[in-house]
């Protein structure tokens, strides 16, 4: 009876097994025939959702067409499309992220300069104030750089050299903004390398007078009165008009000193051929 009872367990146990098991059931798999929206069509209702202000919309129906047609003439449209959705939506990574996709898979495309524009201007549009980290002002600077190397004769090469200006100018202000603090605690040395950073590399900002003029503190302040003479002499020549010189200049009488340019110092090297920026196009200085 227990041997009995065993078995028809068993036999249950079986059953509900083969219950479980999917390759035993009389239904034939059927696989899912739903059909593939164009991608012409796609395209085309991703134009009408922009057209209409769905950005979002319109990205998504761009998107689908890398998704269904990834080899169809439109895939290449849709995702220079994607791209600028993205960017008309303020979504910078991922007009960044399209973009540069666009570019490696069609580096000789004629809207390759436009994918590359799209993203110089995300990471431009992220640039944050000259108190807080510049990294994205250095991203924007490295892809408008490119964007005038590989495609010198694009229309987006005159903004992208504008906006250089610009992203230049707030890597400067971030400069000035931590050597006058090193100036306020006394820390001369420090703040003598953030003002030689703006001369050296940032002269076509706005920010180079007062950077020449702070050197002529710190360095009167170290005692390093060859220096002080020579920023302040290069800031008269060049900028003679400068409240800035007018400080250095008192700042030098006050010690007993006249602004004098030694030929054999780093600033005066610095400013060899200097050019300067007036009213943002770069033209010859006075030197």
């Amino acid at each position: 009876m227990a041997l009995a009872l065993g078995a028809a367990m068993l036999l249950g146990g079986c059953d509900t097994l083969s219950s479980l098991n999917p390759f035993d059931r009389p239904e034939v798999y059927k696989p899912d025939l739903t059909p593939t929206t164009p991608a012409d069509k796609l395209y085309n209702e991703g134009l009408a959702r922009l057209q209409n202000g769905d950005s979002e919309g319109a990205s998504k129906k761009f998107e689908d067409i890398d998704k269904s047609a990834p080899f169809s003439p439109y895939a290449r449209k849709g995702l220079l499309m994607t791209a600028y959705t993205n960017f008309q939506a303020s979504k910078w990574e991922e007009t960044i992220t399209a973009s540069k996709r666009f570019i490696a898979q069609n580096p000789a495309s004629p809207d390759a300069a436009y994918a590359q524009y799209l993203m110089a201007m995300s990471y431009y549009n992220q640039i944050p104030d000259t108190t807080r980290d510049q990294e994205r002002t250095r991203q924007a600077i490295q892809a408008f750089e490119e964007l005038v190397a590989r495609y010198p004769k694009s229309e987006y090469v005159l903004d992208a050299k504008e906006k250089l200006l610009v992203a230049r100018d707030q890597l400067a202000g971030k400069e000035m903004n931590v050597g006058r603090y090193y100036l306020e605690k006394r820390n001369y040395t420090a703040a003598v390398n953030r003002f030689r950073e703006v001369i050296i590399k940032y002269q076509t900002t706005r920010h180079v007078e007062e950077a020449l003029e702070r050197l002529t503190e710190a360095y009167m302040a170290l005692g390093i009165t060859n220096e002080a003479q020579t920023a302040a002499a290069v800031l008269g020549h060049n900028f003679p008009d400068s409240p800035w010189y007018k400080d250095a200049y008192k700042l030098l009488q006050s010690g007993g000193l006249e602004p004098r340019e030694d030929r054999g110092s780093y600033i005066s090297r610095a400013f060899d051929g200097f050019q300067k920026a007036v009213g943002g196009i770069v033209g010859l200085g006075s030197l």
